[in-house]
């Protein structure tokens, strides 16, 4: 993991409204290594420019941190060596580089009138989870789910309220990512009372964790912010690509689930 903190030009403030959202996120636009693109650029005359295998990519990376008194906020970036766009950029990212973004968008904070909280991701949904930590307050109660490489990339999530965390570690298996948690959450003694629940990580363990929760455990769609971050197999732009598939495929398990309700 690579932590790098964005701020205006010289230090300046981003000039962007951070709602409080614990799952705030930003797309930021990174050149193709050999393109010649440096930011800043405007991506419209680089496509007019450029041969489409050229063109820069686009990342979603949630805010891990927003420092209110800086107006900066904080990336965290999975990195796997040399692979990727995103990682190697922000190994290589030194103070005053720049860098291009959209957003930020959100959707979920946690429900201080749940009775409960369940959260459940890998390491792309680390940041996330972190953040949401650190709002509750205290006397909330919260269980965690989280899976990682191995021990060395567990992380601290300071808060003041009542939490369980469970690492769950791959070490070295070649499973499919989330796999563990798809058990771990089924194995749950769920507690009394109204969950708010947070699923996000690899699409594939997020259905699966999606469908216990909905179908048999009969969580409302209201209470459960549950999407994929990304797939195995796939960079962003094929996931973002086959992501409306995946959405269509999760609403036609709700609505499988209410013919056979209905029934």
């Amino acid at each position: 993991m690579v932590r790098v903190v964005v701020s205006g030009p010289d230090g300046a403030r981003l000039p962007i409204t951070y709602s409080g959202d614990t799952d705030s996120y930003v797309k930021l636009l990174l050149p193709r290594p050999g393109s010649g693109v440096q930011a800043p650029f405007d991506p419209d005359a680089v496509k007019a420019e450029l041969d489409p295998e050229l063109w820069p990519v686009m990342r979603t990376y949630t805010i891990r941190n927003w420092d209110k008194e800086r107006g900066q906020m904080a990336l965290d970036f999975v990195v796997h060596g040399d692979q990727g766009i995103a990682g190697p950029w922000a190994v290589q990212a030194r103070p005053g580089d720049a860098v291009q973004f959209f957003g930020p968008g959100s959707g979920y904070r946690p429900d201080p009138d749940a009775d409960w909280h369940l959260l459940v991701g890998d390491e792309s949904a680390l940041p996330a989870v972190a953040e949401a930590l650190a709002v509750l307050e205290p006397g909330a109660r919260a269980t965690v789910l989280l899976e990682v490489a191995d021990a060395a990339e567990e992380q601290e999530m300071p808060t003041r309220a009542d939490v369980t965390v469970h690492w769950l570690h791959r070490d070295g298996a070649e499973t499919a990512p989330g796999i563990g948690l798809v058990d771990a959450v089924r194995a749950l003694d769920f507690s009394a009372g109204r969950v708010h629940a947070f699923v996000h990580g690899d699409a594939t363990f997020v259905r699966e964790v999606r469908s216990f929760l909905r179908f048999e455990r009969d969580v409302p769609r209201e209470d459960l912010s549950a999407s994929g971050y990304w797939r195995r197999g796939m960079d962003d732009e094929a996931w973002r690509a086959a992501k409306k598939e995946w959405a269509a495929a999760v609403e036609a398990d709700e609505q499988a689930h209410a013919v056979t309700a209905g029934s």
